[in-house]
């Protein structure tokens, strides 16, 4: 809700959530992202997850059931005009300030590696320069800026009573 933005990590040697294919026969290990899950939800209060539903729709349902409807929604990232008003904000936001980051290595790099493509209607959205260069970690970024931002336009986070009761 700060505009701050981190890789979690999980398991016990915490590694970061974010999986090459490469290093896992050529495909997603689902039950290291679902143990990831498990512990991100265990450790934070999670408010608004935003996931890209392509190969993933049965986990979204169950993580719905698992964490609720409410925290969990598709975000298809095919969706120009949306994807596009997302990454003007991500960019926006990130060269004013209002977005800071970890510095997460393998986010820098799949950031570093994304490429503007032009859309109709003056419109981008980005791609991957070569099969071989990642830029999962870069779009996850932006949908996760956007379900923050939109958080807080639904008016989480705001405080509108700070007074403190306590019982004994």
């Amino acid at each position: 809700m700060d505009g701050y933005q981190f890789t979690p990590t999980y398991g016990p040697d915490q590694h970061p959530t974010i999986w090459n294919p490469d290093e896992f026969a050529g495909s997603i290990p689902r039950g290291e992202v679902h143990a990831a899950w498990d512990e991100i939800a265990r450790t934070y209060r999670l408010g608004r997850v935003y996931c890209d539903p392509r190969d993933w729709e049965s986990e979204i349902d169950g993580w719905k059931l698992l964490y609720g409807d409410e925290v969990f929604f598709e975000w298809a990232t095919y969706r120009i005009t949306q994807m596009a008003g997302a990454l003007r904000r991500f960019v926006t936001d990130l060269s004013t300030g209002a977005l800071s980051h970890d510095g997460c290595p393998i986010t820098a790099t799949h950031i570093r590696n994304a490429r503007k493509q032009a859309k109709p209607g003056d419109q981008y959205i980005i791609g991957k320069p070569s099969q071989a260069q990642k830029i999962d970690a870069a779009v996850a970024s932006v949908i996760c800026h956007e379900a923050s931002a939109d958080a807080l336009a639904a008016g989480w986070g705001i405080k509108t009573d700070t007074r403190i009761t306590v019982f004994r």
